[in-house]
């Protein structure tokens, strides 16, 4: 599943001028709705899709019921390979790998990045921490042994997605 989005090129001194195609990460489950979020991959590490204002990442919320989209009858229509991602409380055992958490406080690799609302500029609530992922089909590329951050805005209703490594 890909999103259309304006992002940067890197070879253009218009910061809008080329369309990108984003990929889809991940489908969360929140208490305010859901949060989807897609991310550059298009010449992996030539997207700032590390920085949360960039415009190389997309995080969106959803609230109400969702229903499927229509599949398109030509087209690249499915993923290679998935991950199901299943909430697990912190304080029971899995033999599960663990590829993030829901809530608490992030755990920067660098240092607090926490972005500002884009329609408030109030400081976004942390909602979720991504790992990489140990598949090399199905891991997500943030550099090598990264980690992905989604914050949220429940007044406005916005999220934002940076990763760090």
């Amino acid at each position: 599943m890909h999103l259309p989005r304006r992002a940067a090129h890197p070879d253009s001194n218009d910061d809008w001028s080329s369309e990108r195609l984003l990929q889809f990460l991940a489908h969360l489950p929140v208490d305010f709705g859901t949060v989807a979020v897609f991310f550059c991959q298009n010449d992996p590490g030539m997207c700032d899709d590390w920085d949360a204002t960039g415009g190389a990442n997309g995080a969106f919320v959803f609230s109400g019921h969702l229903t499927a989209a229509t599949v398109p009858a030509e087209g690249e229509t499915l993923l290679g390979a998935v991950t199901a991602l299943r909430p697990h409380p912190a304080d029971v055992p899995t033999a599960e790998p663990v590829l993030g958490r829901l809530g608490g406080e992030p755990d920067w690799m660098q240092g607090d990045e926490t972005p500002d609302c884009s329609s408030c500029m109030a400081r976004m609530t942390f909602t979720a921490e991504l790992e990489e992922g140990t598949d090399f089909a199905t891991s997500a590329n943030f550099g090598g042994g990264g980690r992905g951050y989604i914050f949220h805005c429940r007044p406005c209703s916005e999220a934002a997605f940076l990763w760090q490594r």
